[in-house]
């Protein structure tokens, strides 16, 4: 989910790269679309949006569609308030816009995440046993948000909660679950030229001295795909950085 986006895009090249077939599940039709015209009939761009269940289900109907659903990448992306709980005018958080960011970013993963593994429960599994992987997205915000932060660090603080037990949960089944938690990545949401990015956002990074590059996050999301033993864990994928 969220296959249109500067990570989610990354990861379906990368993933039919390797010979899978994708769909990529996203609110964004015209990129969506443009993605799936690229990688061939390899891809299918789904119209989803992750805060409704029936539209999650449909999504994951035509990924079992095109074959056995094996990985699932949830990286979808959405509107954060960036507001202090109470500002200096006296002005407090609107309870409403904190429970829609966790209603996206939280909730919305557990919606695809359940969704995904009742359909990879339904997978013959292959001689390891396997049915399935889940590789879901945080945020190093969820360990220490910034300023402004208190929507977005919650809700990505609760993936990041939520991975080792929902592993647990679905660990009968053959199903894996991982979350990644990248630092600063470029993507077109900074609505600039790289370059300027890198020299205002760059600097923070401690090693590479640089923003994260999408194609970098897709590459780990292939490695867990394809290794077996990662299971139940956060990876932070972020040059040493904190916020």
């Amino acid at each position: 989910m969220g296959g249109a986006g500067g990570l989610g895009a990354a990861t379906a090249r990368r993933l039919a790269a390797a010979g899978m077939n994708v769909v990529i599940a996203d609110l964004a039709e015209e990129s969506g679309t443009a993605l799936a015209v690229e990688l061939g009939g390899a891809a299918e761009f789904v119209r989803t949006d992750v805060t409704s269940e029936d539209s999650v289900r449909a999504a994951i109907a035509k990924a079992a569609d095109k074959g056995l659903l094996r990985t699932a990448v949830i990286v979808h992306g959405g509107p954060v308030a960036a507001s202090r709980i109470v500002n200096k005018a006296g002005a407090c958080y609107p309870v409403e816009t904190f429970r829609r960011t966790v209603e996206i970013y939280l909730t919305g993963t557990f919606t695809v995440l359940s969704r995904a593994a009742e359909q990879m429960a339904t997978n013959e599994p292959l001689e390891s046993g396997q049915r399935g992987v889940i590789v879901s997205t945080a945020s190093i915000a969820g360990y220490e948000g910034q300023v402004g932060q208190s929507d977005y660090s919650a809700a990505k603080g609760g993936v990041i909660g939520m991975t080792l037990t929902a592993a647990r949960d679905l660990a009968p089944l053959g199903v894996r679950v991982m979350t990644i938690a990248p630092g600063t990545f470029f993507t077109p949401t900074y609505k600039m030229e790289e370059a300027e990015a890198q020299a205002m956002w760059g600097p923070a990074v401690p090693n590479p001295k640089r923003m994260g590059h999408a194609d970098e996050y897709a590459r780990l999301v292939l490695s867990i795909a394809e290794n077996d033993n990662l299971n139940g864990t956060v990876v932070r994928l972020d040059g040493a950085q904190r916020f």
